[in-house]
């Protein structure tokens, strides 16, 4: 079978993954994310199984499918802000930044505003009021009206006064 046959079978499955996925289905996604993988690895697939472990609670695994995703594609920025999510949850917040920074500057990434977002809220629990700040700002440029970063604003800004 030719590549661009395995490619389709295999983003069939992904999506397939996707909407179990949404429905709280983790191990039927996980399954299907699996044999996608199995036809065709793509940065997507590895990301999304992540997730899926993640709602598991397996953030360790979550991590290296983020890793195997990036090894697959670095101008993805999704396994970056995924792993900064995960090291948050860690309590490994200066681990995190430098993933977040990451997502932010990759080529290929939606929803862009995430790393930002994500950012603002380690920048706020070490203290840094004002870069927190930024983040969130930053966040708004990208997607305007945001309401966690509106809520996040209203709150550090109230820290100020």
């Amino acid at each position: 079978m030719d590549d661009g046959v395995l490619k389709d079978q295999a983003l069939t499955l992904w999506m397939k993954g996707q909407k179990h996925h949404l429905r709280g289905d983790f191990n039927r996604a996980i399954e299907l994310y699996t044999k996608s993988l199995a036809l065709y690895p793509t940065a997507e697939a590895y990301t999304f199984r992540g997730w899926a472990y993640s709602f598991q609670g397996r953030l360790d695994e979550a991590i290296d499918e983020c890793k195997k995703a990036i090894a697959v594609d670095q101008t993805f920025g999704n396994p970056y802000n995924d792993i900064g999510s995960y090291l948050v949850k860690k309590g490994k917040l200066d681990e995190a930044i430098e993933r977040l920074e990451k997502a932010k500057t990759a080529p290929r990434y939606e929803p862009r505003h995430f790393p930002y977002m994500n950012l603002g809220r380690i920048y706020a629990q070490k203290g840094m009021v004002l870069r927190a700040i930024q983040e969130f700002e930053a966040a708004l440029e990208i997607h305007a009206g945001e309401p966690t970063c509106l809520s996040a604003l209203r709150q550090l800004r109230g820290a100020l006064n």
